[in-house]
């Protein structure tokens, strides 16, 4: 029984791997269960003894995709610090497919009954847990402009999304890394002005700045 699970697995992630290829390869329509089943060798109804629907399967490709980008993060020591985020979307500018593929199944789990509303809705409430940690770990409890990083966590998420439906339909127009690295600035306290920095070092005030 131990080693047919084992075998199972190990075919799962042969399928989620080829779908991945696929999916880089033809984008997401040409992401079809009749393509992934070819590349490992299996009929569309085999593939299927796996994956039921292709609903399933790419949501198993995204799983796949986050367990990375987790790993990746912890290499830092860290949830999500805000760097790290940062070069995550310069990454996801170099896999397009994967990227449209979650941003349809995005958009259409939001339909009632939609099999992949429940990975959609467990995943952002995670991102804004680990988007919250970031900005707590980068601000404190409080950004500059006074929201809560929970609050500010929702707004993070949304840029990333955004931004990824922004390029997706003119990557020509919207560099997706540079205009997230902007927002990050937005976030950053304002530099102090030099009347609030005081005078240069070694200089002494004059006559009007002089305490009385």
């Amino acid at each position: 029984m131990t080693r047919a699970r084992g075998e199972r697995g190990e075919r799962r992630a042969e399928i989620i791997q080829a779908a991945t290829e696929v999916i880089a390869e033809r984008g997401y329509r040409g992401a079809t269960l009749a393509a992934v089943a070819e590349r490992v060798g299996l009929t569309q109804q085999g593939l299927m003894h796996y994956f039921p629907t292709k609903e399933a399967l790419l949501v198993a490709v995204l799983e796949a995709r986050d367990q990375w980008d987790m790993a990746s993060a912890a290499l830092h020591g860290r949830a999500w610090p805000l760097e790290v985020v940062a070069h995550l979307v310069e990454y996801n500018a170099t896999r397009p497919g994967i990227v449209q593929a979650f941003t349809v199944l995005a958009g259409d789990s939001v339909t009632e009954g939609h099999p992949a509303q429940e990975y959609f809705r467990d995943r952002y409430a995670a991102v804004r847990d680990g988007g919250a940690e970031a900005l707590r770990a980068e601000y404190g409890d409080r950004l500059p402009g006074g929201l809560s990083p929970e609050r500010a966590a929702t707004l993070l998420a949304a840029v990333v999304d955004g931004l990824q439906v922004q390029w997706l339909l003119d990557p020509e127009a919207v560099d997706m890394p540079a205009a997230f690295r902007d927002f990050l600035a937005l976030l950053a306290p304002p530099p102090h002005s030099p009347a609030e920095a005081g005078p240069p070092a070694g200089t002494e005030p004059t006559g009007k700045d002089r305490a009385p």
